[in-house]
């Protein structure tokens, strides 16, 4: 749910503050690239974790509460919940009243968002540096006594629900892409839509959805990152003062723990009522904690990535047998898989799609990578990870997810080296390793 924020603040400028405070970086090949980021970490009684980013660049202070908490803890039955909670959060708690949350916000000339994923849940605000006590004050108060009554659980259903047929009219391929989940992943946890089933949403209860927030949203379950104009001493104090008296959470639960099978293959089609045909490709891959997905995420710039990548060349840009293209490493805790989409304007057009995308995949596995190709990729690749920590706000996300992940903090300034190290044979060892067996999903008019 996007509450409308913060791109009038993505200046240009602040890309050169960026590169200001990370040095010059060389040409890729020269020598080791290490960004240079200011962190302190520490965590309160209540087991709530804390991240703070100093960046006096600009007066602003970007505040970023991630639970660890999305789709994936959804429970059977009861999709949805995730993406219902986190409209709920801005319906009111004790002391802020619907919606006052985001009035407060925008009337301090701050901008703020939501999100909720398979894996987290995160809310985020950017404020004038000395309104961050408010913004602390307002996250702490949701998070210890959010308002929860019937109606404003009915009227989130209602919206959630209008969302689900928003989706299904204006994405046409939104079904096909929900059957392919099911063929990667072997749990419903795993293959289900982040915003629920309809039938689900109309079946949740007050209960339910109390004892969600109860069990999920609790300080031991969460990171406060804070990045920008900050003064730390003053910052731990309001943080302690608004967060240490919340309890504790008990026995959070863990989501179903999958292990990635590399053995199975399988061919399918399905009709839906779509414009044109198309297929999906899946390709089950190593976990994102793995040394292996570096190269990975490399081939994925090489395949797909803008208008130089292989399979746009190919598809779209020379032959036009593609109407559309898509795909991407896709991660949900440990499992990844890496996804490739394409609609085509008739079969034909669509066998020739796939000839394409395999003939290109079998190429990696047995050619080297040329020096031009590699680079070029590695160059897009560095230029979306920076874009990652272009401004305060991106900067406390960037963090929050990174502690997430499961990623040390202290690690995160070599982790942009570790993909810019990968070498033209590691490329081949991974795909002939991971794009193997293939799952192909085929879909044909109604």
């Amino acid at each position: 749910m996007n509450k409308g924020l913060i791109s009038k603040n993505k200046l240009v400028i602040l890309g050169f503050f960026l590169f200001l405070l990370w040095g010059d970086f060389p040409a890729y090949g020269q020598e080791k690239q290490r960004l240079a980021l200011p962190i302190k970490q520490y965590k309160l009684e209540n087991g709530l974790q804390v991240i703070l980013s100093e960046d006096y660049s600009l007066p602003v202070v970007s505040v970023a509460v991630a639970y660890n908490v999305g789709s994936i803890n959804d429970r059977p039955g009861k999709t949805g919940l995730a993406y219902l909670l986190e409209n709920l959060m801005f319906q009111g708690s004790q002391n802020v009243s619907r919606m006052q949350h985001m009035s407060f916000i925008r009337r301090t000339g701050g901008d703020l968002n939501a999100t909720t994923t398979e894996d987290n849940t995160i809310f985020q605000q950017t404020v004038p540096s000395h309104q961050l006590a408010l913004v602390l004050w307002l996250e702490s108060d949701r998070m210890k006594s959010l308002e929860i009554t019937a109606a404003n659980v009915e009227q989130a259903k209602e919206a959630l629900i209008e969302e689900i047929h928003h989706r299904k009219e204006t994405e046409p391929y939104f079904e096909s892409f929900l059957t392919f989940d099911k063929l990667l992943y072997p749990n419903v946890a795993y293959s289900h839509s982040v915003i629920g089933n309809e039938a689900d949403v109309r079946d949740l209860t007050v209960e339910d959805v109390k004892d969600f927030y109860s069990t999920f949203y609790t300080p031991n379950n969460a990171v406060l990152s804070i990045a920008g104009n900050i003064d730390k001493r003053k910052a731990e104090e309001d943080i302690r003062k608004y967060f240490e008296t919340i309890q504790k959470g008990q026995n959070i639960p863990l989501p179903p723990s999958l292990k990635p099978s590399y053995k199975e293959t399988a061919i399918t089609a399905k009709e839906f009522l779509v414009p044109l045909p198309g297929f999906h490709i899946g390709y089950r891959i190593a976990s994102p904690y793995s040394q292996d997905f570096y190269p990975l995420k490399i081939i994925e710039y090489i395949l797909l990535r803008g208008i130089t990548s292989r399979l746009y060349k190919k598809l779209i840009k020379r032959s036009r047998i593609a109407r559309s293209l898509s795909g991407s490493i896709e991660k949900r805790k440990e499992l990844a898989t890496f996804k490739i989409f394409v609609s085509s304007s008739n079969d034909i057009m669509v066998e020739r799609s796939k000839r394409v995308i395999f003939s290109e995949i079998n190429k990696l596995k047995s050619s080297l990578v040329s020096e031009k190709e590699l680079r070029k990729a590695k160059n897009i690749f560095k230029m979306d990870y920076l874009n990652q920590y272009a401004t305060s706000a991106d900067k406390a996300v960037f963090l929050a997810k990174a502690f997430l992940a499961k990623k040390s903090l202290d690690d995160l300034p070599d982790e942009l080296e570790n993909y810019l190290s990968v070498d033209h044979y590691s490329l081949i060892r991974i795909m002939r390793r991971y794009f193997v067996n293939e799952i192909v999903f085929d879909i044909k008019i109604k």
